[in-house]
């Protein structure tokens, strides 16, 4: 009788196998037969679960958001405000050895995900999914009476996302230490606090 085997499951295997073979060997290693490898696979048998190549990069660019999710998630429980937000930036920045090896697998991804062809799901690797978190954080800070009642929710939003791409750049080609990239993070915040 055949094996059944977790379609979902394996999928996700294979891009985390992408995955490892990137942060290990970096971008330049990363290929079919190198992921098949990883896996101790026939190069084939990822034909089973993806239809190119470039789906591959994209399941590996979403578990990559789905990893960071997870993280914020368990790093934000319980807190709220600026501890929140605080929490949440910890897991998206370059900070620790793990957020510093991601910063270099994202960013060697972003040139190519960018130069595929446009599919209905394709911003959703690379989509912000902690914006509402932040959102939450920041109204949290200002009930609170941490930040000022003025402060612009959204644009600090953007703030926020634009250096938080940025950082891994930065960390990518000059890295830094972590109290720099946390700083970038305060000086946005230091105009609204309270």
């Amino acid at each position: 009788m055949p094996r059944i085997v977790d379609h979902d499951e394996r999928r996700r295997q294979i891009a985390e196998a992408l995955l490892a073979v990137a942060a290990r060997d970096g971008h330049e290693s990363v290929s079919s037969r190198a992921v098949a490898k990883e896996l101790g696979v026939a190069t084939g048998s990822l034909w089973h679960y993806f239809d190119g190549f470039d789906d591959v990069v994209r399941a590996a660019a979403a578990e990559v958001t789905r990893r960071t999710d997870a993280r914020i998630a368990s790093a934000t429980d319980g807190l709220r405000g600026l501890d929140r937000l605080h929490a949440l930036m910890r897991e998206v920045l370059p900070i620790d050895d793990d957020t510093r090896t991601e910063a270099h697998v994202v960013v060697g991804f972003w040139g190519r995900l960018a130069a595929l062809a446009p599919t209905p799901d394709a911003s959703a690797p690379t989509l912000a999914t902690w914006q509402d978190s932040i959102r939450l954080a920041l109204a949290e800070a200002v009930d609170d009476g941490e930040l000022r009642a003025d402060t612009p929710a959204e644009a600090v939003i953007s703030l926020l996302r634009s250096i938080t791409y940025g950082q891994q750049i930065v960390e990518v080609t000059e890295p830094q230490p972590a109290a720099a990239h946390l700083a970038v993070l305060d000086s946005i915040l230091a105009p609204w606090r309270a």
